[in-house]
């Protein structure tokens, strides 16, 4: 079995070769396909400590498009069995991936999702909680899912079922979109619990309100499109 890692990242550069370390760091067999999204602050600088290992692969865009154009960018360079959504800041611990493959290594789903809620010992950041509970709350009612943190960072997949899903988005759209389509083709998400470690938009979290109105109507357009 191998773990395609995709990280997604733009003006990241304080937190990026930290995270790379620690994803390197995970006993697992993997790759990490990082992708820079345009970034304008010293993540080129950072990234030449890696550009030499064989296991770690350095794709670019020429300007800023979205973590959802970048996802789709790494998705073609994925080579592995399960595939996993990695962001480049610090909030989250690599050493998840150990026990969020498992349920599709042991082929009981194609999808799994991390959630910071059913983890009772994570910290939040609640301005975004309530959000994505409410957010969370319509994906379930709508797409008759369980589950509890829609728009968690890490996102598990079968390699061959993601790429078999076409995805149209561009930015943050791409947690309700592939949710959306995730459920429409009638996979029942597998949650497992991680850990969660918040940080503030002085810190650099780049998630706006307008997101998750952006999100919303994603989840809408979707349910009632062919």
């Amino acid at each position: 079995m191998k773990l395609s890692v995709i990280i997604p990242t733009y003006n990241e550069a304080k937190t990026l070769a930290q995270l790379i370390k620690k994803t390197l760091a995970v006993p697992i067999n993997k790759e990490i396909i990082v992708v820079d999204d345009g970034s304008t602050d010293d993540t080129q600088s950072v990234l030449k400590e890696f550009e030499n290992m064989d296991d770690v692969i350095l794709l670019s865009h020429g300007y800023n498009r979205g973590k959802g154009r970048a996802i789709r960018t790494g998705r073609e360079k994925t080579s592995g069995d399960i595939t996993i959504i990695q962001d480049a800041d610090l909030e989250t611990n690599p050493n998840d991936y150990l026990h969020l493959v498992e349920p599709i290594i042991q082929k009981s789903t194609k999808v799994v999702y991390g959630s910071r809620l059913l983890n009772q010992s994570a910290d939040h950041n609640w301005k975004y909680y309530y959000g994505g509970r409410f957010i969370t709350f319509i994906a379930n009612l709508l797409y008759r899912q369980n589950i509890t943190d829609e728009p968690t960072c890490y996102k598990v997949f079968d390699t061959a079922f993601f790429k078999s899903i076409p995805l149209e988005c561009e930015r943050f759209e791409f947690c309700p979109e592939i949710t959306a389509k995730v459920s429409k083709r009638g996979i029942k998400i597998v949650e497992l619990p991680m850990e969660y470690f918040p940080r503030k938009a002085s810190e650099g979290k780049k998630l706006k309100m307008k997101d998750g109105f952006k999100a919303l109507w994603v989840l809408l357009k979707y349910r009632f499109k062919n």
